[in-house]
């Protein structure tokens, strides 16, 4: 078992009239856990033979190999969409609502930009 000393904050008003050490130090006693830590390691290593067995098996046909990257690739996207937090009906339309604010502002000042390089180049060409 290990020996913890017990260090005890001084009160500021009093301060320790030139002692380094707070007055009867006393030992506290820390069990220490009975409790067996459990290894990891049978985990990665199985891990890793299964990565191996893996390995060792054989492959697909080279014909075959484009329909499983595709099977995978969908099977893939799948299960991100599945992950996607989908927006209720309320803030869909709060967003379509602030698309079409958008393009209305940014329509108007197209027009008022073409309006006006159409009056600068009929002052100039007239």
């Amino acid at each position: 078992m290990a020996h913890v000393t017990r260090i005890k904050a001084h009160d500021p008003a009093k301060p320790h009239e030139g002692k380094d050490k707070p007055e009867n130090p006393k030992p506290v006693k820390v069990e220490e856990s009975k409790k067996p830590v459990k290894s990891i390691k049978p985990k990665k290593e199985k891990r890793i033979k299964e990565k191996k067995a893996k390995d060792h098996t054989k492959k697909p046909f080279i014909l075959f190999r484009p329909f499983i990257a595709f099977g995978h690739y969908l099977r893939n996207s799948w299960r991100e969409l599945r992950q996607v937090r989908w927006p209720n009906r309320k803030v869909t339309w709060k967003m379509v609502l602030a698309v079409f604010v958008y393009t209305a502002l940014f329509v108007s000042f197209l027009v008022v930009v073409d309006l006006l390089f159409d009056w600068i180049f009929n002052l100039i060409l007239k």
